[in-house]
C-alpha cells in the first residue's frame, strides 16, 4: 500500500472528523500550541532584537544566545522539563519557545541594523526622539525581514509541536505517536500530511500579513 492510499483512507473515514480525537479537535490543539509559543517567543525576542538593533550594542551576546538555543535538542528539553516540572502545559511550551526565539531575535536585530542610516540621521536631525526614530523610521523599513523571522519561527513550531504528544498532550502529533504505537500507518501518514498542510497555511498567512502591513515602496525596494 502506498502513501496516497493511506492518505485517502485516513481523510475518507468519517469517524476522523468527529469527537475528541477528530481532525478539527487535534488541529485546533496544534494551532493553540503554535500561537501560544509564538506569542511568548515574540514577546521575549522582538523587544530585545529591536533594542539591540537600534543601539548597535549586544550583537555578540545575541549571537551566543541564538547559538546556544539552536543547539538544544527540543525533544530532550521536553523530557527534561517534564521530569522537573511534571505534567502541564509549561513543559511543552518551554522547548517550543526556546526553538522560536533565535530566528526572531537574530532576524530582528539584523533587520534594524541593515536600515539605511541616511533617513535615520535625517530623523534625528529633525529632533525626533530615539523611540520615534525606531518605530517610525527603522521599524517600517525592517518589517519585511522581521516578519520573515516570525514566519521561520512559526514554521519550526508547527513542525516541532508534534512532540507534545510524547507527554500525553494533543495536537496533530497525537496521530503520529499513536499511529506508530498501534501500527496504524493511516494515522501516521494522515497526521504528517496535516502538519505539512498547516505549515503551508502558515506561509500563506504570513504572506498575507506582509502584503497588508508592509508599504508598497518598501516591498519594491526589497
Amino acid at each position: 500500500m502506498n502513501v496516497l492510499h493511506f492518505m485517502n483512507a485516513f481523510f475518507a473515514d468519517g469517524a476522523r472528523w468527529h469527537g475528541y480525537d477528530g481532525i478539527p479537535t487535534r488541529l485546533g490543539e496544534h494551532i493553540q500550541y503554535t500561537l501560544t509559543a509564538l506569542a511568548v517567543a515574540a514577546a521575549v525576542a522582538l523587544p530585545a532584537g529591536l533594542l539591540t538593533g537600534h543601539t548597535g550594542r549586544g550583537g555578540n551576546a545575541l549571537a551566543y544566545v541564538a547559538t546556544a538555543a539552536r543547539a538544544m535538542p527540543s525533544f530532550g528539553l521536553l523530557v527534561l522539563m517534564f521530569i522537573l516540572l511534571g505534567f502541564g502545559m509549561v513543559p511543552v511550551m518551554i522547548p517550543l519557545v526556546v526553538l522560536a526565539i533565535p530566528p526572531i531575535l537574530v532576524t530582528t536585530y539584523e533587520s534594524v541594523r541593515s536600515v539605511d542610516p541616511s533617513p535615520v540621521d535625517a530623523a534625528r536631525g529633525m529632533g525626533m526622539s530615539e523611540v520615534r526614530v525606531l518605530f517610525q523610521v527603522e521599524l517600517p523599513v525592517a518589517l519585511p525581514l522581521i516578519l520573515s523571522g516570525l514566519r521561520s519561527a512559526a514554521i519550526q513550531i508547527v513542525s516541532t509541536a508534534t512532540i507534545a504528544a510524547y507527554v500525553s498532550f494533543g495536537g496533530l502529533g497525537r496521530y503520529i505517536i499513536d499511529g506508530l504505537y498501534q501500527h496504524d500507518y493511516e494515522k501516521v501518514v494522515g497526521g504528517a500530511t496535516l502538519v505539512a498542510v498547516l505549515a503551508l497555511a502558515t506561509l500563506v498567512v504570513f504572506w498575507t500579513v506582509e502584503r497588508l502591513t508592509v508599504s508598497a515602496g518598501v516591498r519594491r525596494a526589497g
